[in-house]
């Protein structure tokens, strides 16, 4: 459930705590076979920096029994696909037991399956799966909060005598209405909740079927590090935490600090107890482990990096929200600026974070996922002309930063917003959130929508198009979501024997990292910073350089450099015939050993 979908307070999470590789030479035995085949591909403890991440949503990945969603059975179905990509392990949205009103961010068993999903042996049966072909699998995870139908909450707001109260945020309504906290997911934009039984008040950031779980409680914890192990124990490799900054609440209440004003999002991710509650995580359960973490994590550099300094031993990984919520009108919901984005501070973004992990802590590098539109759409060029070597060029883009990579399932083959033009097509409760607030307050709806095609989340979430026939081959019965009607065109049969095409593209970029240590170790250094259509920079190990040049724009562009290119070998470029140019054709990306 991302915290990014907080919506407009530029959130894109940056957070996401990732945890991978799980060989546990060091951490507890266990006797299930599927945490005995866990092997890693490298015995280094920072191994998940040299791995490439690749996202599945479960969801709209394959469907096996024609009920329009996508199971385990179908991901089977498909591990040798993900095997031929190259990556090194796959993050799994939420596969727990849900009612599914967030799309499993709303957790109601955590050491059950989603019914929708198939069994837990089902589950045993993918990640066998996956280890078999060395990759590793990291699952999502929600601590902040659960669903109002597990039985914690359950037994909570059925008493206040229950020894489950405790595991919740709860006002007494004799003490009066409590004070003002803003919820994501609110029409009314109110995170507490009366409940009658109680006769009390309790907190969800979320929605109200989302309450938020009291870490203050030492019991709470031990259960969630419990859960946890038991999951680590199975053999998974890690853990992406979602929204895990928002976990420590002030329980005094007080009025909302004049600093956060019209930022609730930063408020929530500065609570007095997280980083003990993270040391706290590593020392009970992390540290037990050879797995790895990353963290959906708020904040500027400063508080990004209490996450992923390893001398303070809390979690790997974190995201960075900035330069993926860039380009929105201000004070609006994720609405696009018509005028596009400013490629130099776009830029210069990049610069502030990548320079920030420079010599400690380590970050991530992504441009879509389930929170965001498709790449293509938002940060390329979509139209016919240029889909293929704009998409290629992004791909370069995500593959040559330094940073751990996370690619989203479809953009290998250049997969587009869908753009849906009513709001009954429209799946994702942040955007019905939001259109009913625009509504009541008699905003102009239309607009609204239209600046949707862009940026909504369910862009991101429509079925894998595999093939050309009914529903692109991802389920014979009616999708979830609407599989975009372009599938018959663009899909992973049309591309699987084409050299020059997206998918092959991104199985040769992922090649060329792994076999160039500059791609992953290496200095970065951003080249001509001014330049309004170019993205270049500049990555060096051990005198070895390899330059990245990117043309953000439908027109020729030339990159302003002093580099000396007369003997440099083109390792990679999106167009058939590249050759080391400064001058650069339309949306062409260039890999340059010199």
């Amino acid at each position: 459930m991302s915290f990014h979908r907080t919506t407009s307070f530029s959130l894109t999470l940056a957070l996401l705590a990732l945890t991978l590789f799980s060989c546990q030479p060091n951490g507890p035995k266990s006797d299930n076979k599927t945490a005995q085949n866990n092997t890693p591909t490298t015995a280094k403890s920072d191994w998940w920096k040299e791995a490439v991440v690749y996202q599945i949503y479960p969801r709209s990945f394959q469907d096996s029994d024609g009920d329009g969603l996508g199971d385990f059975k179908g991901s089977i179905s498909r591990l040798d696909y993900v095997k031929n990509l190259g990556v090194d392990m796959v993050w799994l949205n939420p596969v727990y037991a849900s009612p599914n009103k967030d799309n499993g961010y709303d957790i109601s068993d955590y050491q059950n399956i989603m019914k929708e999903f198939g069994t837990m042996e089902d589950f045993d049966r993918l990640l066998n799966g996956f280890h078999e072909r060395k990759i590793k699998v990291f699952m999502d995870l929600v601590v902040n909060h659960c669903s109002n139908e597990h039985e914690w909450f359950k037994s909570a707001s059925a008493s206040r005598e229950s020894p489950y109260y405790n595991y919740f945020h709860w006002w007494p309504a004799e003490n009066g209405k409590p004070p003002y906290r803003w919820s994501i997911f609110d029409e009314k934009g109110d995170a507490w909740e009366y409940n009658k039984a109680t006769n009390s008040y309790y907190l969800h950031y979320f929605s109200d079927y989302q309450p938020d779980l009291n870490w203050e409680n030492p019991k709470l914890r031990e259960e969630i590090y419990k859960m946890m192990r038991f999951w680590l124990d199975k053999g998974i490799d890690g853990f992406r935490l979602d929204a895990i900054a928002f976990c420590s609440k002030d329980t005094n209440w007080p009025p909302l600090p004049e600093q956060y004003k019209g930022n609730w999002g930063m408020y929530y991710a500065n609570g007095p107890h997280l980083h003990e509650y993270m040391q706290e995580m590593n020392r009970e359960v992390f540290s037990k482990y050879n797995i790895a973490t990353v963290a959906e994590a708020l904040g500027d550099v400063e508080g990004v990096m209490k996450f992923v300094d390893p001398e303070r031993k809390e979690l790997n990984m974190a995201y960075s929200f900035e330069a993926i919520d860039f380009g929105y009108l201000p004070k609006e919901y994720k609405m696009p600026d018509p005028k596009g984005y400013d490629l130099v501070a776009w830029k210069k973004i990049y610069e502030k974070w990548t320079n920030a992990f420079e010599t400690k802590g380590w970050g991530t590098m992504y441009l879509a996922n389930h929170d965001q539109p498709r790449m293509l759409t938002r940060w390329g060029n979509d139209s016919p002309e240029f889909r293929d070597v704009s998409s290629k060029m992004l791909t370069t883009f995500v593959l040559s930063m330094r940073g751990t990579p996370y690619y989203y399932y479809g953009d290998e083959i250049g997969m587009n917003n869908i753009k849906f033009d009513k709001v009954e097509e429209y799946n994702d409760i942040e955007l019905l959130t939001n259109y009913a607030q625009v509504k009541a307050k008699g905003g102009d709806l239309k607009r609204f929508l239209e600046g949707m095609k862009i940026s909504s989340r369910d862009n991101g979430r429509t079925p894998m198009q595999w093939d050309n026939t009914l529903n692109s081959g991802f389920s014979t019965g009616a999708p979830w979501l609407k599989v975009n009607p372009n599938y018959t065109t663009v899909n992973v049969a049309a591309q699987q024997n084409d050299p020059a095409s997206n998918l092959n593209y991104f199985r040769k970029m992922i090649q060329l990292r792994k076999n160039t240590p500059a791609l992953i170790h290496g200095d970065w250094e951003l080249i001509d910073a001014e330049n309004p259509d170019v993205f270049a920079y500049l990555r060096t190990l051990d005198g070895k350089k390899v330059a990245v040049f990117l043309n953000f724009k439908a027109k020729q562009s030339t990159v302003r450099t002093d580099l000396d290119l007369t003997k440099a070998k083109v390792l990679l470029g999106n167009y058939t015939d590249p050759s080391a140019t400064v001058t650069l054709r339309p949306y062409e990306a260039l890999v340059l050993e010199l």
